[in-house]
């Protein structure tokens, strides 16, 4: 693995829509995560918020807007320093608006959550989505 600092860092967005999470397919999964949040690298200048808004639109052509950060750590199994950003969809239908990256978008129920993320969220990623889509 590379040393993570070689890297540059990701951000995820963690994007909720009435009672569900939306969550993408790439086309080459890594490792063993075929499902994710949208998600890409934060470029010069910019803060993990704003590339996970834009991310999300470059990639399933949703508009969407910052809540809050949930957190950030290494991911485990990418070894890149990853920030979770919580934010809600605006304007626009998700679909694969990048499909040289993308194979599918899903918005995903709560309880079908780990069918499509087995090997589990990060705890504050979690948590917020426990909070948020069991309140519907």
């Amino acid at each position: 693995m590379t040393e993570p600092m070689d890297r540059p860092p990701i951000a995820a967005a963690v994007v909720v829509r009435d009672d569900r999470v939306l969550l993408i397919r790439r086309r080459n999964p890594e490792g063993s995560l075929v499902w994710q949040f949208p998600a890409g690298q934060i470029e010069s200048g910019e803060t993990p918020e704003s590339a996970a808004v834009r991310e999300t639109l470059e990639e399933t052509g949703l508009r969407s807007q910052v809540i809050r950060l949930l957190g950030r750590r290494f991911h485990p199994e990418t070894g890149r320093l990853l920030s979770y950003v919580a934010c809600s969809a605006v304007a626009g239908e998700a679909h694969v608006a990048a499909p040289e990256e993308l194979a599918a978008v899903a918005w995903v129920a709560h309880a079908d959550i780990p069918r499509y993320v087995p090997q589990g969220l990060f705890v504050p990623v979690q948590q917020y989505l426990d909070g948020t889509l069991a309140s519907h």
